[in-house]
């Protein structure tokens, strides 16, 4: 008699049942600063641990979280609570700040006392950009798929909760109250679905072209624009990065990057490990002459941006090459070129979160 054989699982369903605390199980101190630390410690904070934004603690009681956002810590013995986190701050933030000037009679945008701006209090530049808008938690409960369905939607990173007072709910919330937290961000689920490839394989070897995944409305800078200049259009258009084209001579403003060589890219986090007075120097530089000196110069030891390469991909290029590239380089997207050199877009963290979720939902329908 014939045995009956073993029913095959489905890949599909084992990938989409895991929950965001399976994406946590390397278990990481939170890491934060204190509301009075100046931008100059929040940015050795950042260098020190590798990372492109921090949460802002203060005490209880007198602040206003970012985004009217009440999310608290408490003493597991006593249900005190300790802490308030007021916001988020990133890199782009820090940018933003250097780009600012000091008065509006000032025309010159010279920035030569870096070392007064870095000196102010990190809560006093809470939300010059919009990610630092709002703060946000989600439970260690929510799916995968809900977890993708935020990321992809424009929020980069959450606190999750432990021994919160809602493990049940699911979803992102304003109002929180636990003994610890963690953070989960993209980078979190990209690594989680490189891991799955062999799961999701199906999905992952189609060409980002295929999947939609590239965004062709793309806005760069001139290899001939000044370090201040590019800091300004990031800061103006709320921009993380952008690509470097050559073969222009407009240099102090943005253009449409989409038909033009690329040759370089500049970074918010190019600036992490730069010492104040070697970055007050370059100022007045080209920006790719300071992306090269990040890469090759010692005055730059120590920054996580020395010996960055240009990460790109081609239109025909598999999801599952893309995102090996994102986690092995740790960018935060993938420039996309044709066969001369030539900028075609960009495909970003959340447009790759966001092309896997919908194949996955695809073919759970199937």
């Amino acid at each position: 008699m014939q045995q009956p054989t073993a029913k095959k699982p489905d890949t599909t369903q084992a990938v989409v049942d895991k929950k965001v605390k399976d994406l946590m199980r390397d278990w990481r101190r939170l890491v934060e600063v204190p509301y009075t630390a100046s931008l100059a410690h929040t940015m050795n904070v950042l260098v020190a641990n590798c990372v492109v934004a921090v949460p802002v603690a203060a005490p209880p009681g007198h602040w206003i979280g970012a985004g009217g956002s009440m999310i608290m810590e408490a003493d597991k013995s006593t249900g005190v609570v300790r802490k308030h986190y007021i916001g988020m701050v990133t890199m782009l933030d820090i940018l933003a700040h250097i780009a600012g000037r000091e008065d509006a009679h000032d025309t010159t945008g010279d920035l030569l006392d870096l070392d007064r701006k870095m000196a102010v209090p990190v809560s006093s530049i809470i939300g010059h950009s919009v990610e630092g808008l709002s703060l946000w938690t989600l439970n260690p409960n929510t799916s995968i798929l809900d977890c993708m369905e935020i990321f992809s939607k424009g929020i980069h990173r959450a606190l999750v909760p432990f021994d919160g007072q809602a493990e049940e709910a699911v979803g992102v919330k304003l109002v929180e109250s636990a003994t610890s937290y963690m953070m989960v961000t993209q980078m979190d689920v990209l690594r989680f679905l490189r891991e799955k490839a062999p799961e999701i394989k199906e999905i992952l070897r189609r060409s980002v072209k295929e999947m939609e995944g590239i965004n062709e409305n793309v806005m760069a800078i001139t290899d001939k624009t000044k370090l201040i200049e590019a800091i300004k259009c990031m800061k103006s258009s709320f921009l993380n990065a952008v690509p470097i084209v050559g073969g222009d001579h407009v240099h102090t403003q943005l253009i449409i990057g989409r038909g033009r060589k690329l040759v370089g890219t500049f970074s918010a986090t190019d600036l992490r490990g730069c010492q104040l007075a070697t970055l007050q120097t370059w100022l007045h530089r080209s920006v790719l002459d300071f992306t090269d000196a990040v890469r090759n110069s010692s005055l730059f030891e120590g920054s996580v941006a020395v010996g960055r390469e240009l990460v790109t991909c081609r239109p025909e290029s598999w999801l599952e090459e893309v995102m090996e590239k994102v986690v092995s380089k740790h960018v935060h997207r993938i420039w996309v070129i044709d066969e001369h050199g030539l900028l075609l877009g960009v495909v970003s963290l959340s447009d790759m979160i966001r092309v896997v979720r919908h194949s996955l939902l695809s073919q759970l329908q199937t």
